[in-house]
């Protein structure tokens, strides 16, 4: 605790004695950091309220005797990617199942109407997996970036302390630890800033690709039992 309370009062010496090009890489991962904590909330916040209206749904799904029933009561469930998957799907069924917009549904598709349909789906998917995904590209440049930006000035910053304590040599000073150390220290403030940026990025990216990977698995899964539902309920038998 003592460590980390004096890490915290040395913050405004150590930015005092950085170079303009240190604050200035400092003050980029602060705001790539800025963002990099904004879509890891805003993700989490999806992902976690994507869940809750799955399951909710999974529920409605799973109570209903025909395929379209709870599509037939114009149910809405923004931000529930299964209930975006099978909102579509029933819409090109629905589509299928009537010759003309002012008939009546038919009792049976062919399959190359099902073919459509699958397709449908398997690009309703698609989308919903993108935008669980969208996002995540800042993380991984945080990841990638943030190190080698704190590198980037902790290594212009010693070359810059080296560059000083030469000239002030030339100029008949002395070359010693107490000339040198002030820049060194805030040349290393980069490195740890990048560190911060990186660190909790990639924590945080880890837990949601794999977050994203299950929500997408689950999305294929139910897509594939949707359409099996859908031929077991309308699709022609070959002697029809």
């Amino acid at each position: 605790m003592t460590t980390w309370f004096l890490a915290i009062n040395d913050l405004p010496f150590i930015w005092k004695t950085a170079t303009v090009e240190g604050r200035l890489i400092i003050i980029a991962l602060g705001i790539f950091s800025t963002f990099a904590w904004s879509v890891m909330a805003a993700k989490a916040m999806q992902i976690r309220r994507a869940n809750r209206l799955n399951q909710l749904f999974d529920v409605e799904f799973r109570a209903q005797k025909h395929i379209l029933e709870v599509y037939d009561r114009r149910v809405t469930a923004d931000g529930c990617p299964l209930f975006t998957v099978y909102k579509e799907g029933c819409e090109q069924l629905d589509a299928r199942l009537r010759s003309q917009a002012n008939e009546g549904r038919k009792s049976r598709i062919s399959l190359k109407s099902i073919e459509h349909v699958k397709r449908a789906l398997e690009s309703a998917v698609a989308r919903e997996a993108l935008k669980l995904e969208a996002g995540l590209i800042v993380l991984s440049l945080a990841v990638s970036g943030g190190p080698f930006l704190g590198l980037l000035g902790t290594v212009w910053g010693v070359m810059s302390s080296f560059s000083d304590v030469a000239t002030a040599v030339a100029a008949g000073g002395r070359a010693d630890l107490a000339t040198m150390a002030p820049g060194v220290a805030a040349a290393m403030a980069t490195t740890v800033a990048g560190l911060l940026v990186a660190i909790p990025s990639m924590f945080g990216y880890n837990w949601l690709v794999h977050s994203v990977r299950v929500g997408t698995v689950e999305l294929d899964n139910f897509a594939q039992e949707l359409v099996s539902k859908m031929e077991t309920e309308y699709l022609k038998d070959d002697e029809e």
